[in-house]
């Protein structure tokens, strides 16, 4: 009998990385779960009654380097080499370039948001890339369609992710390895309850998760979830940038760290 198939998921303590872990585990998956707080994840998997025997738990810092690749060829020694590869973990959080201090914020998003998502991937290419087969999947965002006020540093970083996810797709295609991007839209998670503005399309984050696993199955390129918000990325690609300004200027920015 085959062993269960692995996925390795990061930032899996709370929010969407912790319904995708779910996802997967009652798909019958094994589970590599990363996040800075490791006891956190085993607390939650003890209270969710998962198996131990399928769950392996690693406590890293995707903005430390050195920490998240050795988790990484740590799972690959204990567990095997995953099928699947999330890169979930990643801030969010508001900023203003005229305060000094915010450039730390800025320089803090991507090292999380786009150098913990390449340092994610790191020890499973050349794997992968034997093997000939596996997905690598980057967690980005709508917001990295258009850059809207007060969200400098996150849309940013996650502008960089999707360009990111898309070399990294060329580069992996010929091995029959899989680079997927996944784009959520709003998704209630500890991270948009304090938004002060409108959430249109707001999704669970089981709803995210059971999505993202059918997208990841069918080797999606490049996905908006949920869909409506697939189509409002569209209209803003394609807005001109004087009707994005006017339309935008007045929007109530993202809290600031110090707020």
């Amino acid at each position: 009998m085959n062993p269960p198939p692995l996925v390795f998921i990061t930032g899996a303590s709370s929010g969407i990385g912790q319904a995708l872990a779910l996802r997967y585990y009652r798909a019958g998956w094994s589970l590599a779960l990363v996040a800075r707080r490791a006891d956190e994840i085993r607390q939650w998997a003890a209270s969710q009654g998962l198996l131990g025997s399928r769950i392996a738990t690693y406590a890293a810092d995707v903005r430390d380097v050195a920490a998240i690749t050795a988790a990484g060829r740590t799972c690959i020694a204990a567990q095997g080499l995953p099928e699947v590869v999330i890169a979930n973990a990643g801030i969010s959080v508001g900023m203003d370039t005229a305060v000094a201090a915010d450039l730390e914020v800025m320089r803090a998003t991507f090292e999380t948001n786009v150098i913990g998502m390449a340092a994610t991937f790191q020890p499973f290419v050349a794997a992968m890339r034997q093997r000939g087969s596996g997905a690598l999947v980057g967690i980005a965002s709508v917001a990295g369609i258009r850059g809207l006020p007060g969200h400098g540093a996150y849309c940013a970083s996650k502008a960089a992710t999707i360009s990111y996810c898309e070399s990294l797709r060329g580069e992996c295609r010929p091995s029959g390895v899989k680079v997927v991007t996944l784009a959520p839209g709003y998704i209630d998670t500890p991270l948009t309850r304090r938004n002060r503005y409108s959430m249109p399309f707001l999704l669970s984050a089981e709803s995210f998760a059971d999505q993202a696993f059918k997208r990841v199955a069918a080797g999606d390129r490049f996905r908006v979830i949920p869909w409506q918000m697939g189509l409002v990325a569209g209209l803003m690609r394609l807005l001109p940038n004087a009707l994005f300004d006017r339309l935008f200027a007045g929007r109530p920015r993202k809290h600031r760290q110090t707020e």
